[in-house]
């Protein structure tokens, strides 16, 4: 039960919820008409927890002490924060300022400090608090591990602490990432093309790396260049220092093979970047074959990051 004498001092009149998100971004749940502009919530305890009366009345208490949300409105407020085993323990209200039931998806909780800097930062299920009623506060505790924390010889703050949803990055288009060696020795007029390709394609899907096939060539010395497309679809910057390939023909026969050291190859996130890899000739498993531009051909190979 949260710690009636230990609360963190609540909001002052006139003020909303600043923990208040848009529910659109945490709920399957299409936003409502609503005409109050600050919605006040009542006390929803989850189902399967059997509470004598006092405690009830204490998070009762609490809640009347709650900021108003605004409309279609979804927050983690936070009442009470302490230490346990190097991590901490977060007592909280999950609110919902929309006028139907709600369930909450995965999301990441923020724990900022009176300056804004973060404190914790950590993923849950929120699914497990239950649907929550329309113009209600569900009390919930969450437990952030040590590892959840950025700086573990800084003070909890006391007072000024407050919970945050993280809010998705809403995605940027995916778009051509070029290296410097690139820009200066491609043709204009191939770049151009590059930048279409790239833009005409469906993107990977999030979180995705997956790899396109170019060009293909055999060099006068026997060597075997390989051109790729290598896409990241995620919203973090991809580094390879260490990639196996295989090179098929069409009849599927296995061509080349093997693992190239890379030196720290970086594609930007929601980006996709060409590369050429270099098979030497005498590596070869196959000779008197035939080459074709790759362009259009599906990914070979996928990695999840």
């Amino acid at each position: 039960m949260f710690n009636f004498l230990k609360k963190k001092e609540l909001h002052e009149d006139g003020t909303f919820d600043e923990s208040g998100v848009d529910a659109g971004d945490f709920v399957d749940q299409k936003p409502l008409d609503e005409k109050e502009s600050e919605i006040y919530t009542d006390l929803s305890i989850h189902p399967e927890w059997h509470l004598p009366e006092e405690e009830v009345y204490v998070y009762r208490f609490l809640n009347q002490e709650l900021p108003p949300l605004q409309p279609n409105q979804v927050s983690v407020y936070g009442v009470e924060i302490k230490e346990k085993d190097g991590g901490l323990i977060v007592d909280a209200f999950v609110r919902n300022s929309l006028s139907k039931g709600i369930q909450m998806k995965p999301a990441a909780i923020i724990i900022l400090d009176k300056q804004g800097e973060t404190v914790a930062r950590q993923p849950f299920d929120l699914s497990a608090v239950g649907t929550i009623p329309g113009k209600s506060s569900r009390p919930w505790t969450f437990l952030f591990p040590p590892s959840s924390i950025r700086d573990s010889e800084k003070e909890i703050p006391a007072q000024g602490w407050r919970l945050a949803l993280e809010l998705k990055k809403k995605p940027t288009k995916h778009s051509l990432d070029l290296s410097d060696h690139w820009k200066e020795s491609l043709p204009q007029e191939e770049a151009q093309r590059l930048h279409q390709l790239v833009d005409s394609m469906k993107p990977p899907k999030a979180g995705e790396v997956n790899f396109f096939g170019l060009d293909a060539r055999q060099a006068d010395n026997g060597d075997l260049h390989v051109t790729l497309l290598i896409r990241n679809g995620s919203e973090q910057g991809l580094t390879l220092r260490q990639l196996p390939l295989r090179f098929e023909d069409r009849s599927e026969e296995v061509v080349a093979e093997g693992g190239f050291k890379l030196k720290s190859l970086t594609v930007n996130m929601n980006t996709s970047k060409p590369w050429t890899f270099i098979f030497p000739a005498e590596s070869l498993k196959k000779t008197g074959f035939g080459f074709v531009e790759m362009e259009g051909l599906s990914s070979t190979e996928v990695m999840e990051i």
